[in-house]
């Protein structure tokens, strides 16, 4: 028992050094605070960030993803323009270099995308024509009610945490979220 003590200190020091690791760049837990993504996301809700997905890829039109809005607070949209592009948003209607695009995620005859803000894109902070590169424009789906990229500006890649899709809390809300 004695000359096992060492090798079990090992074996538990090695395993919290990788958890550590693990969670500082991989997965992370985050919890859903506020109305801004319902009815896709409901505050409270309990998710997984994947971190180390944008260091492979980068993020694609509609993922989810945690970026830092603040020093203090990190927020949970949904990306919306990608680098090179023009986005507007007119009656209820997202539009990617004048073309329409549906978003088959959102009910629009909810109150949540009813008479949105609209605005396009030069109108927003930085006053772009089209979004510059490794910038994205970020949207909650609950559009009436968001600080979003309408307000904050274009966010930098370097800002994003990760993608989040995998809701594990409550458990009637467990699973993935389209």
């Amino acid at each position: 028992m004695k000359n096992e003590w060492p090798q079990v200190m090992k074996t538990v020091i090695v395993a919290v050094i990788v958890a550590f690791l693990f969670r500082l760049f991989v997965v992370s837990p985050i919890v859903v605070d506020g109305p801004s993504m319902q009815p896709t996301l409901q505050s409270g809700d309990q998710m997984i960030i994947n971190k180390f997905t944008y260091h492979l890829f980068d993020p694609k039109r509609f993922d989810i993803v945690v970026f830092h809005a603040t020093e203090e607070s990190d927020y949970i949209k949904r990306v919306i323009g990608l680098p090179g592009e023009h986005v507007a948003m007119i009656e209820d209607d997202l539009y990617i270099n004048g073309e329409y695009v549906a978003e088959a995620y959102l009910d629009k005859d909810s109150s949540y995308v009813r008479h949105q803000m609209n605005f396009r894109l030069e109108e927003l902070v930085g006053n772009y024509e089209k979004i510059p590169d490794d910038h994205y424009l970020v949207l909650g789906d609950h559009r009436n009610d968001s600080t979003d990229s309408r307000m904050l500006g274009l966010i930098h890649k370097d800002e994003i945490v990760g993608k989040t899709s995998f809701v594990y809390w409550p458990p009637k809300r467990f699973g993935f979220v389209k």
